[in-house]
């Protein structure tokens, strides 16, 4: 009854995982209120539209700057900042949301800063891939690419733990798979863009990046496969 009574309300988050999920929060809070008139004045309505344009990740410019050769430190902190910024208080909700429990489960056993690799790496992929696809013209902002990178992290542990002990790998890719399933879904019904580009290309970046940044890396997992 004592430890009960002694528990915290919240089961405790990796320092790292709230590094990242404050500043989303934060800034939604922000862009919330001043939609909402509550904050800011008449002229914070126009405050989310704002912060699209300065923060989200445009392939246009970035293909502009590869041509020219030309990296402005405006455009470069695009591919970062691009992850704090959401389109409505309900896209950033979820993002928040699997942020924290996807954060808990990898930051638990990852090291603080293999999970800013993961994040970020993820991100610079969903970056890289509306790049390098000629036909997307449309910015990206959002926490998905990242938080992609997570399940592909989380991915990569099942997957671990999957292989030694003999069963079938394949079912650590459960999760993805019905997460795009109802991503398509939602894209027949209402339509959609490119964004699950961007998606699949964080997670395979966090999947593959767990190779190295996982605690032992590769090794661990040669030495795994060859116990079954």
């Amino acid at each position: 009854m004592q430890d009960n009574l002694t528990a915290p309300p919240l089961n405790p988050l990796p320092p790292v995982v709230w590094a990242l999920a404050l500043p989303m929060i934060a800034m939604e809070l922000v862009l919330s209120l001043g939609g909402a008139g509550l904050a800011g004045g008449p002229g914070a309505v126009g405050w989310r539209l704002d912060a699209v344009q300065r923060f989200a990740f445009s392939p246009e410019l970035m293909r502009a700057m590869i041509e020219a050769g030309q990296y402005p430190w405006q455009g470069v902190m695009r591919l970062f900042t691009y992850p704090f910024v959401h389109a409505a208080f309900t896209h950033a909700l979820f993002a928040v949301v699997i942020l924290l429990a996807l954060g808990k489960m990898v930051g638990e056993i990852f090291r603080w800063w293999a999970v800013l690799v993961v994040f970020f790496g993820a991100g610079l992929a969903g970056a890289a891939a509306y790049t390098f696809l000629p036909f997307i013209d449309a910015p990206l902002f959002g926490g998905y690419p990242p938080v992609y990178g997570l399940i592909g992290a989380f991915t990569f542990l099942l997957w671990v733990n999957l292989a030694a002990k003999g069963a079938n790998q394949f079912r650590a890719f459960t999760m993805i798979g019905f997460l795009m399933g109802i991503q398509l879904l939602f894209g027949l019904l209402f339509g959609g863009g490119w964004d699950w580009v961007a998606d699949i290309s964080g997670f395979a970046a966090g999947f593959l990046l767990s190779f190295v940044v996982s605690p032992g890396g590769w090794a661990r997992v040669k030495q795994k496969i060859r116990q079954r």
